[in-house]
């Protein structure tokens, strides 16, 4: 489980991205770079990392199902993950 302050200051960032998204738009739109360098640094979507949302686990994320490699495989193995079944050939 990843620590519970780098998990908030993640989420943090998703609501800032979320909060700025139009006027960041709007900025980008009209050519206005020094308004669109005024705004907070944690407001751009560059700054966001995928993590899993079961534990926070940065590293082998996979994006189609939202959670880590780690917690996929368990999932998937307890038939908890429909259409998704051990591969034997």
């Amino acid at each position: 489980m990843a620590r519970q302050s780098l998990i908030a200051r993640e989420r943090k960032r998703e609501k800032l991205v979320a909060r700025y998204a139009e006027k960041r738009k709007a900025l980008k739109e009209a050519g206005d770079y020094v308004a669109l360098d005024k705004l907070p640094r944690n407001s751009s979507p560059v700054r966001l990392h995928n993590r899993c949302h079961l534990t926070g686990r940065p590293k082998g994320y996979m994006r189609k199902f939202g959670i880590s490699r780690v917690i996929f495989r368990k999932m998937a193995g307890d038939g908890k993950i429909p259409g998704i079944t051990k591969a034997s050939w």
